[in-house]
């Protein structure tokens, strides 16, 4: 009975025994998995760290060569700045001993021709006394053979010489009237081979578009609705516009558009550029005008200023005054004959230097000189000199090289050439000027006449402003109201118009209207 029990306990001794033992082999083998596990990690993390290591080292070492690379290029660029500089100092002094030795030459020139001339003044002297001596000896044997001639004819020298007229005068008459009637018969043979020709050339050789753009600009509107706010009560915003910007507004000829009048460019653009922001901002009335256009014009300045910068940098002239930088801006806005004066001189400057490379010579120099040829015609102070010479004295003025002074002086031949570069750019503006269609010699001449028409009214006394509109048609002159009186608003009307029809020509009539206004102005505070 007892046994089995015994037997039972040491088989659970046993049991419990072996269990113990291979708890603590599991438990070993455990410690020695965690072991040779955190063995790994710590390789593991040992092995990044020295490659975090290494990556930083290369960084650091791509970095410092990246600096290093950036300051060797800069260095670089500054020797070779400090090198450009050298040369141009270089060049600049050239230029200086040039100029000195070419001056040098001209005085010595200059003295010779003094010299020259001198004795040919003595000489002209001589041969002036001697021919007044042989003039008086002719005259009284012309006035002795005369009267001879009286006796022997028995006619006065009054009645021969009428007697000969009469006989030239018929014989003339007759060979007129046949000459007349060959060339009418001669030009109803060849009439229409002559007008298809005729036809041809005007229309190869027209700039119609040039034309329109120097006389019209066209300011679209949504509606006509906004016309009636443009002119205003009775006409006041109309006439605030027109005596702002001395142009003429059309408003009712053309739906849904106003015609913008007015010979000067510069004066139509702005006049759009105020009307356009007028009615945007909705607020038109007199005040408003004033103030507009006076921004306007501040804008167009500014925008003048930036057009000469953009063309120089485009040309790539360097160095030019800021002064001849504002006058190839006014470029933009004037013409030549109907031709834009920008585009001309631009094309001047480029032909100039084309040639001059192809000749050997100064290329930049010659596309300089070709920019600033016409610089005279837009001064905008009145000079009673020629804008070749205009322009040559305010090149000196703003330092510009000699010979590109003489250049400009000398395109049109007012003085002598001293440089190879004068008949380049006299060249080159003559091909510009004479493609077909560049050019229209009416609108020079228009624009001229009313522009002497304006000068002409502002020359009288008590004269603010003066604006010829409707193509030279009407003429309105606005007084000072403190200096000239109603009566004398009259009498200033009538001596201008007759001041007009002695000084010049012009087709039609010219209505003169003399415009006086008072204003009052206080301000509340």
């Amino acid at each position: 009975m007892l046994t089995p029990i015994i037997a039972a306990v040491v088989s659970l001794v046993a049991g419990i025994f072996l269990g113990k033992v291979i708890f603590a082999k599991n438990t070993q083998k455990i410690e020695d998995e965690a072991l040779a596990k955190a063995s790994d990690i710590v390789k593991n993390a040992e092995s990044q760290a020295e490659n975090i290591k290494k990556d930083r080292i290369l960084e650091a070492k791509e970095k410092f060569l990246k600096l290093r690379a950036e300051f060797e290029e800069d260095s670089n660029k500054k020797k070779q700045i400090l090198i450009q500089n050298e040369q141009k100092l270089k060049e600049k002094e050239r230029s200086i001993q040039q100029s000195m030795e070419q001056t040098k030459r001209l005085e010595s020139e200059l003295n010779s021709q003094r010299q020259s001339l001198n004795a040919k003044e003595e000489n002209l002297k001589r041969k002036l006394e001697e021919a007044d001596r042989k003039r008086d000896e002719a005259e009284k044997m012309l006035a002795s053979q005369v009267a001879q001639l009286e006796k022997i004819a028995g006619l006065s020298a009054d009645e021969a010489r009428k007697q000969l007229i009469d006989a030239l005068r018929g014989e003339a008459e007759t060979k007129a009237s046949s000459i007349i009637k060959n060339t009418i018969e001669e030009a109803k043979l060849t009439a229409t081979k002559e007008a298809k020709k005729v036809v041809i050339e005007t229309i190869q050789r027209t700039a119609a578009e040039n034309a329109i753009e120097n006389c019209v600009s066209v300011f679209n509107i949504e509606s006509d609705d906004v016309k009636g706010k443009i002119i205003g009560r009775e006409g006041r915003n109309i006439r605030a516009l027109e005596s702002a910007t001395g142009v003429e507004f059309i408003v009712d000829d053309t739906p849904e558009a106003i015609i913008i009048s007015g010979f000067d460019p510069v004066r139509r653009e702005i006049a759009r550029l105020s009307l356009h922001r007028l009615v945007q901002d909705g607020r038109i009335h007199p005040a408003r005008i004033e103030e507009v256009v006076a921004k306007t014009k501040k804008n167009i300045e500014e925008e003048i200023i930036e057009i000469g910068e953009r063309t120089v940098i485009d040309l790539g002239i360097h160095g030019l005054h800021p002064e001849l930088i504002k006058m190839v801006g006014r470029m933009r806005f004037r013409s030549s004959y109907g031709q834009n004066l920008l585009q001309h001189s631009r094309e001047v400057a480029k032909l100039c230097a084309t040639m001059a490379a192809e000749l050997g010579l100064n290329a930049k120099l010659a596309k300089r000189a070709g920019l600033l040829h016409d610089i005279g015609k837009v001064w905008p102070e009145e000079a009673e000199l020629p804008h070749a010479i205009l322009g040559m004295q305010l090149a000196e003025k703003y330092k510009e090289n000699v010979e590109v002074c003489n250049a400009i002086g000398a395109h049109h031949d007012e003085i002598e050439m001293t440089s190879m570069i004068s008949p380049i750019v006299q060249v080159c503006d003559a091909i510009s000027g004479s493609r077909p269609g560049a050019r229209r010699e009416m609108m020079e001449s228009y624009m001229r006449r009313l522009k002497e028409l304006e000068e002409l009214a502002t020359s009288f006394n008590g004269v603010q402003k003066c604006y010829a509109i409707q193509a030279g048609r009407e003429l309105r002159v606005l007084v000072d109201s403190e200096n000239v009186s109603d009566e004398k608003a009259s009498m200033l009307s009538y001596d201008i118009s007759q001041k007009i029809e002695k000084e010049m020509q012009y087709p039609g009539q010219i209505k003169v209207t003399v415009i006086r206004e008072m204003r009052a102005v206080n301000y509340a505070k």
